[in-house]
Formats: C-alpha cells, structure tokens, sequence
C-alpha cells in the first residue's frame, strides 16, 4: 500500500470527525521492561487485568493474528468551562472526558464504520478496532504515529490541541506505509514540572503514574476502601480528576490556532452530581443517573463511598452540619464498603466531630 492510499485512510477518518489520526506499524512495544517493572513495583493496584493480559500487551499479535499496522485516531472532548463547573454546595465533580455520552460508544462506532469500508476495499485482510479497553498499548501507538509524545503525565500530548482527547485505533493486517510529512512529534514537556508539583497525591514522577495513588484510579477503578491518607487530597473529586491536564501549559487556548470542536455526545450532561443524592442513591437511581456513561464502571458502593469522603473534606471546609449528619447516617449502612468509609472519615476528621462512643 502506497502513501497516497496511507493518506486515504487518514482522511477516512478525518471525514468521521476525528481531531487527529495517523498510522504506524504494530510491532511490540519498546517498553517491555518499563511495564514489567511497573507491574511489579504493584503501581497498577487493583487493575489486575493488566497484569492478567500482559502478553497481549507486549505483543499485539495475540489480539489480532497477523498485525501489521495500527491505525490511530484522537476524539476531542470539550475542556471549555461551563457555567456551571463552579460546583457550589454539595457537589461532586466527575472528569471532563465523563461528562458526555460513554466515549467508547462514540469512538467505536465511527471505527467499526471505517472497518466496514477498509474491508470492502481490501477483504483479503483483517480490521480490528479497539479503544483502550483492549490490551493495546495505544499511547505508545499514538506516539509512533504522530499523534502527539507521551508527556509526564504520560498523556498523549499534542503541540496545537492539548491532552484533552481519546483515543482509539484499529489494527490490520494491512501493511501501510507511513508518509514522511508524518513523523513522531518531540517531547515538548522540557523542564516542565507543573503536571508533577499540582498532583495532590503525588501520584506522578517523570513520564510514570503510580495508579495506586493517582484519584483518577482511586474514584474509578480501586474497589476497596480508600486509604485514609487520600481523603483530603481527593477533595470533592467523586469521579476521576483533571488536575494534572488543567495546569498543561500545551491545554492552554493558543492564539490564532484552530481548535478542534468537540462532537455533540461529548456536550456535558453533568458535570458534577449531588453528593447527598449520591449517598442515597439505589441500583435503579445509579444507572439512570449513569445512563450512557462511561462512568458506570462504577460501582454503587464506590460512587457513595467516594461520595462520603467528598462530604467529609466539604464539612472540613465548612463545618455545615448536614455533612456531618451524613457521615453518622451512613455508619449502619448496610454496605460493608459504605460503613467503613463513614467510620474512617468520622476518625479522620477527629473530636469533635467523630461519632460519640
């Protein structure tokens, strides 16, 4: 396949609304070593999966037999500031990338379309789309295609719009040649350590992420009770965090430069949610609350569990009576996850506000 049909692809996907694509070979990855001593060092907690399909990982020729490209592709989200991101009393945020409709949904369905029509046209070879629930290292793929380098933070970072995207790829069969207009884009990140200095849980060190300390992890994927120690830095954050994309200075608006807009099913839908509603909240008034959301990964005992500890960082702040009335009501719930986590908010906040006896 030559760069003119390269670019062809490209455009099949600029033509879906997509900020960025590009393409490069699917061979393993060059950071081997760097995962498997990630995943030794237990920075991964509670996400066993990756230890789980580490093969995958370092080989994608376990997830689609006879890869030879990959086919990347960056959706931006919107970053602008609602009117109503200032979360006034009671509320918890939830991450911009969550606001909207479940990006896997939005992302997969324009790259299966694109599998469909690669496979009309070569139907001697194989498509795969993915999003980043598959075991494919796709920040190490949008780097080698030009999508942007991989930053600090380890977000991908593009130099005209920033980190606030996601990404999603297909992989192929198909050998395509990459063109010499698209290169790899150099690290930018020079002696930068805003990403570094602002994580409240210093969950960062340069170009590496302690999982089991960052709150996007913490609020999203670790299921057990929190470790007391990450109450206050979490704030009132119930649903990942932003902090280390807010303070980029590649996320800042750039004069002159076209800035991609966000598709419609990214608009927020909420950009943060009650935290006493969220304390009470029943199987049924979760998922209608998460109902087309990434964030129903969740679980209901997490989200009232993050819930509480917002709500003790909130009467820390305010002594509002409410909050703490709160924390008392929920030490008898009947959700082990639930109780704990009252209990340990209530000692952590100390006399005089822990529960009598």
């Amino acid at each position: 396949m030559n760069a003119v049909a390269e670019m062809s692809v490209v455009d099949l996907c600029l033509e879906q609304g997509f900020a960025l694509a590009g393409v490069c070979d699917a061979t393993p990855t060059e950071r081997a070593d760097e995962l498997r001593r990630w995943l030794a060092e237990g920075k991964h907690g509670e996400m066993s999966y990756l230890a789980d399909h580490l093969d995958a990982y370092l080989d994608t020729d376990l997830v689609l037999e006879g890869a030879t490209s990959a086919i990347l592709v960056a959706d931006a989200y919107s970053n602008r500031n609602q009117p109503n991101d200032d979360p006034g009393p009671a509320r918890g945020m939830i991450a911009r990338y969550a606001r909207g409709t479940d990006y896997h949904t939005v992302l997969k369905d324009r790259l299966h379309t694109i599998c469909d029509e690669l496979r009309a046209r070569y139907p001697e070879h194989s498509f795969r789309a993915f999003t980043d629930t598959a075991p494919v290292s796709e920040r190490e793929f949008a780097a080698r295609a030009g999508i942007g380098w991989i930053g600090k933070n380890t977000l991908v970072i593009n130099p005209r719009i920033g980190s606030w995207f996601c990404l999603g790829g297909i992989l192929t069969t198909l050998a395509i040649e990459r063109p010499d207009d698209q290169q790899p884009i150099r690290d930018h990140c020079g002696t930068c350590t805003r990403c570094i200095d602002a994580c409240p849980t210093d969950a960062i060190t340069p170009y590496s992420v302690d999982a089991s300390r960052c709150i996007s992890y913490l609020t999203i994927e670790h299921r057990s009770p929190i470790e007391p120690v990450f109450f206050e830095p979490i704030g009132n954050r119930i649903a990942g965090c932003d902090i280390c994309q807010d303070v980029c200075p590649h996320n800042r608006p750039r004069l002159g430069t076209r800035q991609p807009t966000p598709r419609p099913e990214y608009e927020p839908s909420h950009n943060s949610f009650d935290l006493f509603e969220v304390v009470g909240w029943s199987a049924e008034a979760r998922s209608e609350a998460l109902r087309g959301s990434a964030l129903k990964r969740i679980k209901l005992d997490m989200f009232r569990r993050n819930a509480l500890i917002a709500i003790g960082n909130l009467y820390r702040e305010e002594g509002d009576a409410r909050y703490l009335d709160a924390l008392r009501s929920a030490v008898d719930d009947p959700s082990d996850l639930v109780s704990r986590t009252a209990r340990d908010v209530l000692r952590d906040l100390g006399p005089p506000t822990a529960s009598p006896g």
